[in-house]
């Protein structure tokens, strides 16, 4: 199994269960691995045949500035989700995290893993 990753992928988003987070917006900071099988895109260097992380970027991004949840959790799924089904990949795994939510801590947030790693 070969890993494409997106490191540090900086969102604004409304994200949070108080009503002061609800008027603002906040970033959130996703750090993200995906399988693959990096061997038929080196052959041929076509896009077509590699997990374009540019696109998965864009995407996520398109998606998290529009969402309004309330949990860190539900985004990271549905960010997996995103991930899993319209880039065709089989696993994921999703740092999400959310600067500044407890002052004491420099960050906090979740990692998930979805799909069969192969």
């Amino acid at each position: 199994m070969d890993i494409v990753f997106i490191r540090d992928l900086r969102i604004d988003t409304v994200i949070g269960i108080y009503d002061w987070e609800r008027e603002i917006r906040q970033t959130v900071v996703l750090d993200i691995e995906m399988s693959t099988d990096v061997r038929r895109a080196a052959a041929t260097e076509d896009i077509a045949d590699a997990v374009d992380y540019k696109a998965v970027s864009k995407r996520l991004v398109s998606f998290v500035e529009a969402s309004q949840f309330q949990l860190v959790e539900t985004l990271a799924e549905r960010c997996a989700e995103i991930i899993r089904r319209e880039f065709d990949v089989k696993w994921v795994r999703l740092t999400m995290n959310k600067i500044g939510a407890v002052s004491a801590a420099t960050d906090v947030g979740v990692i998930i893993e979805r799909g069969e790693r192969s």
